[in-house]
């Protein structure tokens, strides 16, 4: 059952969008923060709604979550 899904799961991957590195999202994070001018971990909501949408099926919303924080969290 398990290879058989593993199979399924190989067929779906070739259709969607490839998955952003880490490194890649820390990047776009980084200048996605100067384009808007965020100073502080209060900034997020305004960092992440320019990101998103840049990011959506491209990136873990959680990851990018995750990633934004640390970001922010090291201006301090």
């Amino acid at each position: 059952m398990a290879a058989k899904e593993a199979a399924e799961l190989k067929v779906l991957e070739e259709f969607l969008p490839p998955q952003m590195t880490t490194k890649e999202i820390t990047q776009l994070i980084k200048d996605t923060a100067a384009e808007v001018g965020v100073a502080s971990l209060q900034d997020k909501g305004k960092l992440m709604g320019k990101l998103m949408p840049q990011v959506r099926g491209k990136a873990d919303g959680t990851v990018v979550n995750q990633l934004a924080t640390e970001y922010l969290e090291s201006l301090a």
